[in-house]
């Protein structure tokens, strides 16, 4: 089976995790097809290493953003800091953003000013968003409705067909994984199938979301091109053509030049 151009979407490649191997983690993903990676932030105390990172690394792309499960990391005054961020103009995106429902002792009210507070600046820089929706799809809808002028993408996305579609109406892609492979994921696969082949990125997450196959394991980015098979189960475009719509389709979201 060849080998094709691809994008990891969504890749924390920043983590700890990596620590110890990451250059040999890169090789790995490019020897997989993955030529390139975009990085979300967590939180602000990351900001600065990530830039570093993405800008010592070919093929990296850093976005900047505070993440819902950390909350307790978040202040205020990181809104003030994020505009300076991205002021610089190296991030493609702003994120990870979003709202998370699953986590019950994260405070409702504090998440949803962190969350209007992103893509208050994502529609100020006019960058596209990376948005976690866990348990809240409909609400993340809404609230990017309220807000309008914006687009993004809906990392890991575990809503329902009809969600699927009013964010593709709204501008919104959808970020497809390692969840994916999980025999549990009946409605998913119904979206992949039945999905605009316009609105869908390939995603690795990692170092978390491995493929069923490789549970309790450290994901690496390399694992997209197993991604793009399970999507090629479900569709009825050849594999290199949905690996060619991916790579296009990130490039444009992202405003990412050609490799």
């Amino acid at each position: 089976m060849s080998v094709l151009e691809l994008i990891d979407s969504h890749c924390h490649l920043d983590a700890p995790e990596f620590d110890a191997d990451r250059a040999d983690v890169v090789a790995r993903a490019r020897a997989a097809g993955v030529h390139a990676q975009v990085i979300p932030a967590i939180r602000a105390a990351d900001w600065p290493a990530l830039r570093r990172l993405c800008a010592d690394t070919p093929g990296l792309y850093p976005a900047y953003g505070l993440h819902p499960v950390y909350l307790a990391d978040h202040r205020d005054e990181d809104h003030a800091r994020l505009r300076d961020f991205l002021a610089a103009g190296d991030a493609v995106a702003v994120g990870e953003c979003g709202l998370d429902y699953f986590i019950e002792s994260l405070d409702v009210g504090t998440q949803r000013r962190h969350f209007r507070a992103q893509l208050e600046l994502a529609r100020e820089f006019s960058l596209p968003l990376i948005v976690h929706a866990r348990r809240a799809v409909e609400e993340v809808i809404h609230t990017v409705r309220e807000i309008g002028g914006l687009r993004g993408v809906v990392h890991s996305y575990g809503g329902s067909e009809e969600q699927a579609a009013q964010l593709w109406k709204l501008g919104f892609c959808l970020g497809i994984g390692g969840p994916l492979s999980y025999a549990r994921a009946l409605r998913l696969r119904r979206v992949v199938a039945q999905m605009p082949l316009q609105q869908l990125l390939l995603e690795s997450d990692a170092p978390d979301q491995p493929l069923a196959a490789e549970r309790g394991q450290r994901n690496e980015p390399a694992s997209v091109a197993a991604v793009l098979d399970l999507v090629a189960e479900l569709r009825p475009e050849p594999r290199e053509e949905i690996a060619a719509a991916t790579r296009d389709n990130a490039r444009r979201l992202f405003n990412l030049a050609p490799a």
